[in-house]
């Protein structure tokens, strides 16, 4: 077989490459499953200084006319969306999870962090099992519904230290044992995975890690093969795609060859912090030259963009943060300031803010902007 040359592209081909396989080029993204599909994960979190991120992904992709958090609720209830692993996913995907299931920890957990997580869990095997005849009897059950019966506490530095029930419940995720069967109030209900998850067959782990790394690519469009150890999501996209170089970044990357050569139209677009499009700050900084952090766990005064500013994306450029509030008491989106990372055109500007109107408008709220 003749090998595929290695591909040649400039930066501003990749940033397209990647901002197209994200769907924020400006083309039809289809509805809520298809975005899903495409993107092949919503990353939960709870921070709602917006919106909670998974609706802020999926409003960013679909616009206030095209999206309802109330979407997401229903693809969760009939089971066309899953929450695995502070994921979500497409109900077909768990096909993909379940061999490496059956074989934890040593797949689906980092290396450094596989034997402790047996030990643990060894451990604490008696409430383990307490915990799946509670569930089995009354579920789906909140986690403090569940007695606390490990006899050796959880020990983190995070929010986890001896959150002992929650993590069992996590791993036993992990073992597919347990799963997230809905949520009320914004608390997990946990139930028996076999009451949750479709009646679908394992796909052998070989197989589902080389689907996945295609999968992860796709949605990726340009990507290293290695990346840094990630405890549910890898970085990288192994032997997927084909070999590529970028002008002026160091080293060889993966390519989504379906993304060669495609037209390009852009759009403005506003940035969950979790988007998948700068999850990767490496990835960000060499491709688009763009630095961010989340900001909200540092204090007030050493902030330089906000809480929780959204990257703003122009066409294949990411130019600014957005620095706003939704206060929902008082009815209001406000906005702190705009951050521009480059001179705005007045263009951009008018782009930027019609963007931020459409934000108001799908969370209901009246915009105020500083004066």
């Amino acid at each position: 077989m003749t090998p595929v040359a290695v591909h040649e592209l400039s930066r501003t081909d990749a940033r397209r490459i990647a901002v197209r396989a994200q769907l924020l080029d400006g083309t039809p993204a289809g509805g809520l499953p298809d975005v899903v599909r495409q993107l092949t994960l919503l990353q939960i979190d709870p921070t709602a200084a917006i919106a909670p991120n998974a609706d802020l992904v999926a409003w960013s992709r679909l616009g206030s006319s095209g999206y309802s958090p109330a979407d997401l609720t229903a693809a969760l209830a009939d089971r066309t969306l899953l929450e695995l692993q502070a994921m979500i996913r497409p109900g077909e995907d768990l096909a993909l999870y379940r061999a490496e299931m059956a074989e934890w920890p040593e797949r689906g957990t980092p290396p450094s962090w596989r034997e402790y997580h047996r030990e643990w869990v060894g451990a604490n095997d008696a409430c383990r099992r307490d915990l799946l005849d509670r569930l089995a009897a009354s579920g789906p059950l909140p986690s403090r519904e569940l007695p606390d019966t490990c006899e050796l506490p959880w020990k983190s530095s995070g929010w986890s230290n001896n959150r002992n029930v929650t993590k069992l419940l996590e791993l036993m995720v992990q073992r597919g044992e347990v799963a997230v069967a809905g949520r009320s109030g914004g608390d997990r209900l946990w139930d028996l995975a076999e009451r949750v998850y479709p009646d679908t067959p394992a796909v052998p782990v070989a197989e589902a890690v080389r689907v996945r790394d295609g999968r992860r690519l796709r949605a990726l469009g340009i990507a290293r093969a290695r990346g840094p150890e990630c405890p549910v999501e890898p970085a990288g996209v192994g032997e997927a795609g084909e070999r590529a170089v970028v002008e002026g970044v160091r080293g060889e990357w993966r390519v989504d060859p379906a993304q060669l050569g495609q037209p390009f139209t852009g759009r403005v677009a506003l940035l969950s912090p979790f988007d998948r499009l700068i999850h990767d700050r490496r990835r960000t900084s060499e491709l688009f030259g763009f630095d961010h952090q989340l900001e909200m766990y540092k204090p007030a005064a050493r902030r330089r963009w906000g809480y929780f500013a959204l990257p703003i994306l122009y066409g294949d450029r990411l130019v600014g943060k957005l620095d706003a509030t939704a206060d929902r008491k008082a009815g209001v989106l406000a906005v702190n300031v705009i951050h521009e990372d480059e001179p705005c055109t007045e263009a951009v500007t008018e782009a930027v803010g019609r963007e931020i109107e459409d934000l108001a408008r799908w969370l209901e709220l009246e915009l105020v902007q500083p004066r």
